[in-house]
């Protein structure tokens, strides 16, 4: 394909978004953009410097005086924090439950907004979070909604810590997710659902394969 396309996946936290968007970029050649990243960066800078991350003066400061760059690393667009790389240190469940807490404050939104759609100004790019075809890609070339029950969803979760020898309490994730969940979805700006004209996929009986092969046949498709 000659042609480069923005193609966004959104959905739940632990559908899989993150391992099928690295996978498709690196097949397509395009650059991987982890949305939630950047609310997981300025998440951890205000729990880091014990900001209250639901007083909207507060969180008004933080993004006054902090600066979220991204930076392209071999396809992916690590994350900054005041000139500090921070991509290990957001990937925590409380790191996680701040930065669904704190997207939905306009300040910060407004904040990280034009940062992700410069990223994707030129195309080539697939943009996972919760808002990326409904809101920030709202005329992507192409949209994905991925989807996974609870269960399956606090399964990965579990399985990804267990293999990184972390301390991974099963139902305490799967609380947190639940948690995340009624956050993502009851916020009043840009809550989490499914983009108008998105290609659904619910990936509790798909191999991480068979949802690459799924949307990369639908792109070639069209």
């Amino acid at each position: 394909m000659g042609e480069k396309f923005i193609i966004t996946i959104d959905g739940p936290g632990g559908a899989g978004k993150s391992t099928i968007g690295k996978i498709l970029a690196k097949k397509l050649d395009y650059v991987y953009l982890d949305t939630g990243a950047l609310y997981r960066a300025l998440a951890y800078k205000a729990l880091k410097e014990k900001i209250l991350i639901d007083d909207p003066a507060s969180l008004a400061t933080l993004c006054r005086h902090t600066e979220v760059v991204l930076k392209n690393n071999r396809g992916h667009l690590n994350v900054y924090v005041d000139g500090e790389d921070v991509e290990r240190k957001i990937r925590t469940e409380e790191v996680g439950l701040a930065a669904s807490k704190i997207s939905t404050f306009p300040v910060v939104r407004e904040k990280l907004l034009d940062l992700q759609r410069q990223a994707g100004i030129q195309g080539g790019i697939i943009a996972e979070g919760r808002d990326m075809g409904s809101v920030v890609f709202p005329g992507a070339d192409y949209k994905f909604y991925l989807d996974a029950s609870v269960e399956e969803r606090t399964r990965r979760r579990h399985q990804e810590l267990l293999q990184k020898n972390s301390v991974a309490e099963y139902e305490s994730i799967k609380k947190d997710m639940q948690a995340r969940d009624r956050q993502d979805s009851q916020r009043e700006i840009a809550p989490l659902k499914a983009p108008e004209g998105s290609v659904m996929i619910d990936s509790d009986h798909l191999s991480i394969e068979e949802v690459v092969e799924k949307i990369i046949s639908t792109i070639s498709i069209k």
